[in-house]
């Protein structure tokens, strides 16, 4: 596997996507003009130490991406038991400019999967603004054998975005989860899914919507 060739692609992806019309009113499909920063507030998890997720913003406002480098769960073999599952917590402080809002209409996940006969992986992630009881989770499982590169992808229906309070700052937060289950296969092999490669990082690119507040 070229995590250099998934790299440039999830890069490629994230500078050309456009969100699709809307025929809502006030929703549109091209980003407001002014610049948008995304700063990380915290990273927790065991699949993403201190140092090893990044967040940068597409310079045409339409996604950002985030760049794991030591994202793995594995079952099997000399395995540690608790690796199995490993999971990442972003809390992100997104300034928007004045006068809109935005949702996340979907996301692209990369990565690679070796898993055995009879063993079994899921990934799982799950979006939510600070202070709110929408999340929104999403799940995609895999089975084996499976010995390659695996792409998931999570969008939601216009009508079921959840949006950023206008006039308000909510931290954006995502949660994602790696899992591995050995299930049947022979206990002495090693079942892996990764969010990241050995040669090259892979990046998780997030499609964003936007509206305009109403007028206050």
């Amino acid at each position: 596997m070229s995590g250099g060739l998934l790299l440039g692609g999830a890069v490629a992806a994230l500078l050309t996507t456009a969100i699709p019309a809307n025929p809502h009113s006030g929703v549109f499909d091209n980003p407001p003009p002014d610049k948008i920063v995304i700063d990380v507030a915290t990273v927790n998890g065991s699949g993403c130490p201190a140092g090893t997720a990044a967040v940068a913003v597409a310079p045409d406002n339409t996604a950002f991406t985030v760049t794991y480098s030591q994202y793995l769960a594995q079952a099997g073999g000399n395995s540690d038991p608790t690796a199995f599952r490993k999971n990442c917590q972003l809390n992100l402080i997104v300034h928007v400019p004045q006068g809109f809002t935005y949702a996340v209409a979907s996301a692209d996940y990369r990565g690679f999967l070796s898993l055995q006969p009879g063993a079994s992986a899921t990934q799982r992630a799950s979006y939510y603004f600070q202070g709110s009881s929408n999340t929104v989770p999403k799940t995609h499982p895999f089975s084996g054998s499976y010995n390659d590169d695996w792409q998931a992808t999570d969008s939601t229906d216009w009508a079921q975005l959840v949006w950023a309070p206008c006039g308000v700052q909510r931290n954006f937060n995502i949660n994602t989860e790696l899992r591995v289950n050995a299930g049947t296969a022979n206990p002495g092999k090693v079942s892996f899914m990764t969010m990241d490669s050995t040669d090259g990082d892979i990046s998780t690119v997030y499609h964003m919507a936007w509206k305009e507040c109403p007028a206050s």
